[in-house]
């Protein structure tokens, strides 16, 4: 018994010797900018990350919008993904609207100069810092990038007027809108929680909470719309973490609009360590792009 006593003792004091010396051996290290986790909240490579995701139809890599991080692996991910994929890859943006899709291709083909694509486009104010990477990859490469996103007018008038409002628009107008009616279900408690998220990461939500809500499903649905159009092979997508994250937001539109499609999901997430997944985190996506929370913005 005291035998046995004893390889107990030195059994725990090896192993916490162990955790004594990785602890020790991770301050060394220095700090970390980030961790990927899988769905399980198992840390993972980014080539195992990037091998699942290649076989997706389309990968939704969800960001805060003011995450250098998370623009960086942006870029690394639309690279590995060209990689693999070649002239099979189409990207599209939240971040540019259905109705500068000839000003953007102008740009893609270099028939107009890059002054006159920003003066017209109504670009992001960090675009020049966080998306023109990947933009002028695309170009570069010849990969066609669209514009997904519902022109902000209408986005507008849906957050003042209603969903119903959009009948009344002219043929014209349509064409930069999914098909009508878009279905839309109010879920109160849902929506309060996405607005919440949507203040943390810098978003507007001053309104009629209802109204506001279908304002973010017309943006849904007009980015599932896009993305179903132009889906041939393969597409990454990039949007705020709000519009994908549990599979929500654009994915059942997509779903409607182009049944049976194969989606990955990225998210980027901040905690106050990066070591292991919060619980509260589960859930949310296929992969998670987990920063620090003392991480610097870009804005």
């Amino acid at each position: 018994m005291k035998k046995y006593m004893n390889r107990k003792i030195t059994r725990m004091l090896c192993a916490a010797l162990l955790l004594l010396t990785g602890t020790e051996h991770a301050k060394a290290q220095g700090p970390k900018a980030y961790t990927l986790f899988d769905s399980k909240g198992k840390e993972v490579s980014y080539q195992q990350m990037i091998d699942q995701l290649a076989g997706c139809d389309v990968v939704f890599f969800g960001e805060n919008h003011n995450c250098p991080i998370a623009h960086w692996m942006e870029l690394n991910v639309a690279r590995s993904l060209y990689e693999r994929h070649g002239d099979k890859l189409v990207i599209g943006e939240e971040m540019m609207e259905a109705d500068n899709q000839l000003i953007l291709d102008e740009y893609m083909n270099s028939q107009i100069s890059y002054d006159r694509f920003e003066a017209e486009t109504r670009l992001w104010d960090n675009y020049s810092t966080d998306y023109y990477p990947v933009v002028y990859f695309a170009k570069e490469n010849n990969i066609p990038l669209i514009a997904t996103n519902v022109p902000r007018r209408y986005a507008n008038v849906v957050k003042n007027k209603g969903l119903l409002y959009l009948d009344s628009l002219s043929e014209e107008a349509r064409r930069y809108l999914p098909p009508l009616p878009v279905p839309f279900e109010y879920d109160e408690g849902k929506s309060s929680e996405a607005f919440g998220l949507m203040q943390l990461l810098g978003g507007r939500t001053k309104g009629d909470t209802r109204l506001i809500a279908e304002a973010q499903a017309i943006k849904d649905a007009t980015m599932a719309w896009f993305i179903a159009r132009n889906l041939k092979h393969k597409f990454l997508h990039i949007n705020g973490r709000y519009h994908s994250d549990s599979r929500d937001g654009i994915i059942p539109y997509l779903l409607k609009y182009r049944p049976g499609t194969t989606i990955g999901i990225i998210t980027t997430i901040r905690q106050e360590s990066v070591e292991q997944l919060d619980e509260e985190n589960l859930g949310l996506a296929d992969f998670y792009i987990c920063v620090p929370e003392d991480m610097v913005t870009s804005y």
